[in-house]
């Protein structure tokens, strides 16, 4: 494409209303893009083609500019065409159809074009444009883009919706030392632009730029368009005969050395993996991605350029067995994305779910070859569940699938209902099915809809098929409906100290009579002896007649092995025997669904959060799963911090030390040992443990058998300052001078300002993130916030409650998708008293009108609040 001119049309004329635009589309263009609008475009346009070229300047503060050139099939031209673009009028330079000058309507976030500049048939339209920031995350040395859900039109003009995918040619001209990657094959090795001053977006200096050209895609949706380019060094590897490059910025060689082939490996494994599984070979033309320094997300899938956060690939020598599982876990999350969501994408964001369900159902598949000596089962369980429940026990509880009438809200689906739940009901609904049916279907789905789109709706039709259940009905209950059911155990026992009678009964968390329907998998327990029964909870209870006449046993588990799902309400034996003798269950299974079992006991009032500490210091030292072990320390330190008084918390802190040091020393690996190490760091208050971390940090003191890195010292530091440590400001002096990558070093004093001892210099901190401009690197700004609200700063803190959900609304529409809960979990976290909870709820009630999916987003955040609030307050 050749460039267009630069010259610009008079502001007035762009906000002309044609004539042949008619009253019909107003009701469309309403800000964002409407379902309505996405449905009318659907009907009206097919074979969608992008041929897009930016002009990327290396100063930051000059704008980015390009050129769209947009090509469709109208199939009738009676209407106009709209497409989407966020930014002012002045934004777009110049629009052209067919290679005439058109006057376009911009209003409400859209570009209209008058149906008397279209044809029926082929249309091409070019604009020249400066593009939006918001979705570029600029860089002084690197820039990536980031448009999932609806961020494509914030950047470019388009059509921003899932189901009109379009192939996509790019052309980028970027400052000279930088690479670049994005979806296609690179088309020419880059070359000098000599003559770069006509290129696309018009560049200056065109001896200091370089031009990347990218060939054309398969069909994608606008928001997995991709490109990230910069000073990046580049890793390459061949596996399978596949070429696979890793795209980093990072400056230790030694890291890069010791994480490059596993990653690789994994990458490798979960492409091989998923070919056999879906028998489609991968779908796309290449395999890059990019680790990108403080990324907002895990990871995000875009094809060709998958990017990844740099610290969940680059891991420490003293990485524990969960971050190991957790970056295999990512990158098969990912790379399951090629097939699912990117492959077959669903038709609306009403369905993002089911991408990313695949995406984590899959990933737990294709992770256990990888670590033969794990349990699986208790791996899923620990991953799914308890944060799945962390949303479902709440007053904001959604369903998997939400409905959605503007892509400007589709951010606020996103969650752990999606993320962990759906996995959990996926894998009850491959058991109904049966393995290979469930396959067979998957199969079926992907190859009918290759390139397409597809909504729940399709998938489960073709599985109602192969099963005499009925889906549907199955389907609505799961998937169409929020929270979890109450089961409750109840064991009668006779004089003889026989069972007389086990019954589960289920009920409505909401009062209604909704039921779950699912199958108990039901430990009964005598010592260490575990002895299973099945159940089909499909009513409002269900009795288990085998069991009748057995010795009474020590404890009852409904969902003995993990599989089942709900809030499961132990009988008075049980919970009393569980909490006191937990470690002598000898399967680790059971043991991690006790454990999880008495968690929601404390939370629920029914034991006091003193017994599940104090069980958690006789459980570790004998708890041989890792997955376990660090599941108990995750909650030792919740409880620690949340659920005790301060003074309570003051009086346990030896005890607690003793434990988690003792453990250190004891554990036989590194991963254990590092595991203890995070948790004792965390808790640490008495002067002596304070005072061995500043040892540690120092480095006047080793920790035996776990070599540290400079992650490892800069939490240190953190944590220190937080304390208050006399010599505070130095330490975080000195390791902000420790620090040699340049991203980490940033990020380090971003947050310096937020563990100040001054509170004046907390406040203009805390002030300072009014401006959406400061908040533009969310992973530190989530951190900076969690130490303004750390417990050992929370009194001072919670006048910051009530400005932070005051800028929720604010921080939706200009941070990406997870950023709003991310936020309130970061500000409400480090509160557990009955003023903290008591702005959250002041702050909904003056508002009844506010929006709903944010009021429930709120509410998630806040339910641990109310119920530590309503333990320490001895409510």
């Amino acid at each position: 494409m050749r460039p267009t001119s630069h010259h610009r049309l008079p502001t007035t004329l762009l906000l002309m209303t044609l004539s042949a635009c008619t009253r019909s589309h107003d009701d469309l263009t309403v800000s964002g893009v409407s379902e309505a609008l996405a449905h009318a475009r659907v009907a009206q346009l097919t074979d969608v083609r992008y041929d897009l070229a930016f002009t990327i300047p290396a100063d930051v503060t000059q704008p980015v500019t390009g050129v769209a050139r947009v090509g469709f099939h109208l199939t009738s031209a009676h209407d106009p065409v709209v497409l989407d673009f966020v930014n002012p009028a002045a934004q777009v330079r110049e629009v052209r159809v067919a290679g005439k000058p058109v006057v376009p309507r911009m209003t409400d976030e859209h570009l209209v074009l008058p149906a008397s500049a279209l044809v029926a048939g082929d249309n091409v339209v070019e604009i020249g444009f400066t593009a939006g920031d918001g979705p570029l995350h600029r860089n002084p040395e690197f820039l990536y883009t980031l448009f999932v859900p609806d961020r494509a039109r914030f950047a470019f003009p388009c059509f921003d919706q899932p189901n009109l995918k379009a192939r996509v040619t790019l052309r980028l001209t970027v400052p000279l030392g930088w690479v670049a990657v994005a979806n296609g094959l690179e088309a020419a090795e880059a070359a000098r632009a000599a003559r770069a001053a006509g290129a696309a977006g018009g560049a200056e200096g065109a001896e200091n730029s370089t031009r990347f050209r990218f060939a054309e895609t398969k069909p994608i949706p606008t928001y997995l368009i991709a490109f990230a380019a910069g000073r990046f060094q580049i890793e390459e590897a061949e596996r399978n005969g596949r070429r696979l490059r890793m795209f980093h910025r990072e400056t230790d060689a030694a890291r890069v050395a010791r994480n490059r082939d596993a990653v690789f490996g994994l990458e490798a494994a979960a492409l091989r993996w998923l070919e056999a599984y879906t028998g489609i070979p991968y779908p796309f033309d290449k395999f890059d991605f990019v680790a990108v320094p403080a990324f907002q997300y895990s990871g995000m899938e875009h094809p060709g350029a998958v990017l990844y956060r740099a610290s969940s690939l680059f891991l420490e020598p003293t990485a524990t067995q969960a971050e190991l599982l957790g970056r295999a876990s990512l990158i098969a999350h990912e790379t399951a994305h090629m097939w699912f969501g990117d492959l077959v994408t669903m038709r609306w964001f009403d369905d993002v779910w089911m991408k990313e369900v695949f995406a984590n159902f899959m990933a737990a598949k294709m992770v256990n070859p990888s670590f033969p000596a794990i349990n699986h089962e208790l791996r899923f369980l620990l991953a799914h569940y308890p944060s799945a429940y962390a949303v479902d026990r709440t007053a904001g509880a959604n369903p998997i699938r939400q409905p959605l009438d503007n892509l400007n809200e589709a951010g606020s689906l996103y969650g752990a209902i999606i993320y962990q739940k759906a996995p959990i009901v996926m894998r009850q609904l491959e058991h109904r099915v049966g393995d290979s049916a469930f396959r067979d279907g998957l199969r079926e789905y992907l190859k009918r809809h290759a390139f397409g789109n597809a909504s729940w709706p399709d998938l489960i039709q073709l599985l109602d098929a192969r099963t005499p259940d009925d889906l549907a009905a199955w389907s609505r209950m799961w998937v169409e409906e929020p929270g979890r059911p109450i089961i409750a155990t109840r064991l009668m026992v006779s004089n003889a100290g026989a069972i007389s009678g086990l019954r589960f009964e289920q009920r409505d968390p909401a009062g209604g009579s909704r039921l779950w329907p699912q199958l108990l998998h039901v430990s009964l327990g005598a010592g260490a002896a575990v002895l299973p029964f099945d159940a089909a909870l499909d009513s409002t209870a269900v009795d288990v007649p085998a069991a009748a006449g057995r010795p009474a046993p020590d404890f009852v588990l409904a969902n003995g092995d993990g599989f089942a799902y709900g809030d499961f309400v132990p009988d008075e034996r049980s919970l009393a025997w569980l909490s006191e003798h937990l470690p002598e269950i000898r399967d680790e299974l059971v043991r991690g669904v006790a454990w999880l079992t008495l968690w929601d006991a404390v939370l629920d009032g029914r034991l006091a959060p003193d017994r599940l500490l104090d069980l958690a210091q006789r459980a570790l030292p004998a708890e041989t799963a890792e997955l376990n072990t660090q599941r108990m320390l995750s909650d030792l330190t919740g409880l620690y911090w949340r659920y005790l008084a301060a003074g309570r918390r003051d009086s346990l802190a030896p005890a607690v030390e003793r434990t988690l040091w003792g453990g250190l020393q004891a554990a036989r690996t590194t991963s254990v040992k590092s595991a203890y190490f995070r948790a004792y760091r965390s808790v640490a208050l008495t002067p002596e443990a304070v005072k061995r971390l500043e040892r540690i940090w120092n480095e006047r003191e080793r920790v035996s058998g776990l070599p540290l890195a400079e992650r490892d010292y800069t939490a240190l530091a953190l944590e220190l300052a937080v304390r208050e440590v006399p010599r505070w400001r130095e330490i975080l002096e000195t390791q902000l001078t420790r620090i040699t990558n340049p991203e980490r070093k940033a990020q380090f004093a971003f947050v310096m300002p937020a563990l100040s001892a001054d509170t004046a210099a907390r406040d203009a901190f805390f002030e300072s993130l009014r401006d959406a401009a400061n908040r533009s690197h969310e992973p530190w700004v989530l951190e900076a916030v969690g130490y303004l609200h750390h417990p050992l700063r929370a009194a001072r803190a919670e006048r910051y409650v009530l400005p932070s959900l005051e800028l929720l609304e604010e921080i939706q529409r200009t941070g990406d998708i997870f950023f709003p809960l991310s936020w309130l979990n970061a500000t409400l976290d480090g509160h557990n008293t009955p003023s903290a909870a008591r702005t959250v709820r002041d702050f909904l009630a003056a508002r009844p009108s506010y929006p709903p999916r944010l009021r429930g987003k709120i509410l998630q955040a806040a339910d641990e609040l109310d119920r530590s609030a309503r333990i320490v307050d001895g409510r």
